[in-house]
């Protein structure tokens, strides 16, 4: 299945629902970042989480960045995603590895760790961004992220994600965001029977595992309360919009000095984007025409 997020509503309009299959791109991850087994799991469900809350946003450049820093081995992540569909990420450790926890599953809760704080950026791409600070609840991310929404943006919400890595990579991976909105939060019993229904839920990739859609996730939770999908299906893809030219641009606040010491040293210059792995190297051609062109700018 392609990745891809849907939206729906029901109890008219007062529960909103957003689900999205990240497969593809967390396995284009895991193989950019050489990714650990629980690296991926990590990544893949901050990807999914970022891809979910940037749902909401309207303005077409509006993009969010969940920032992770924790006292986990993994050393803490970085997330972008942007309404548009588009996402990358890095962990600061990605060949940590761990014994699976009590419940045989891979321990992204270990590897994150719960003492730190979630960060959460949301820019619209003019004027100043939104920020907030959350301490961690458990490390899990799913349930860091939940909290975010309910301390922070004071919207009920509920919030599932999930990968399953395996020795031939990501089969599964993805996540379902609901969110109670205030005409209906006073309505004790509906918000008690979807509590109810999403606890009941095994996890996320074990649906998806078992040949569910998101629709008929959907179907599921939310069937019997006026549920209505959205037809519109929106593609999601990992992307990063690093380039050679932004390389050579970020070397220039190097100075000249110190480029004049790495072509005399090093004969050249490669840089590594954090986000996507992709590797850019410079000649000592280019760096002898970016000096000069430094000097004519001074």
């Amino acid at each position: 299945m392609a990745d891809q997020l849907i939206r729906a509503t029901a109890a008219e309009g007062g529960i909103r629902a957003v689900g999205v299959i990240s497969t593809r791109l967390t396995e284009e991850a895991r193989q950019r970042h050489n990714l650990s087994y629980v690296a991926t799991a990590a990544l893949g469900r901050a990807m999914s989480s970022s891809l979910l809350l940037a749902s909401n946003m309207k303005q077409e450049q509006s993009r969010v960045n969940l920032r992770i820093k924790s006292n986990g081995p993994l050393g803490g992540l970085l997330v972008d995603a942007g309404v548009d569909g588009t996402v990358r990420g890095y962990v600061q450790n990605p060949a940590v590895e761990l014994p699976p926890n009590e419940k045989g599953k891979l321990d992204v809760g270990g590897a994150v760790g719960n003492d730190g704080y979630l960060y959460i950026i949301r820019d619209v791409g003019y004027g100043y961004p939104y920020s907030s600070t959350v301490e961690l609840v458990s490390g899990e991310i799913g349930d860091d992220v939940a909290n975010y929404l309910v301390t922070s943006e004071q919207t009920p919400s509920a919030l599932l994600v999930g990968v399953f890595v395996g020795a031939e990579g990501v089969t599964a991976s993805g996540g379902i965001l609901l969110q109670v909105l205030p005409q209906v939060s006073h309505d004790d019993e509906l918000v008690q029977t979807l509590e109810s229904r999403v606890s009941g839920l095994s996890g996320f990739t074990p649906l998806m595992r078992q040949g569910k859609t998101l629709s008929s996730i959907f179907e599921e939770l939310l069937g019997d309360m006026g549920l209505y999908i959205f037809p519109d299906v929106q593609m999601l893809r990992f992307h990063c919009g690093c380039t050679f030219e932004r390389m050579m641009r970020a070397l220039k606040l190097l100075g000249v000095a110190e480029l004049e010491d790495m072509i005399e040293k090093d004969e050249g210059a490669e840089a590594t984007c954090h986000f996507c792995g992709q590797v850019y190297q410079a000649s000592r051609e280019e760096l002898l025409a970016l000096v000069e062109k430094m000097k004519v700018e001074d």
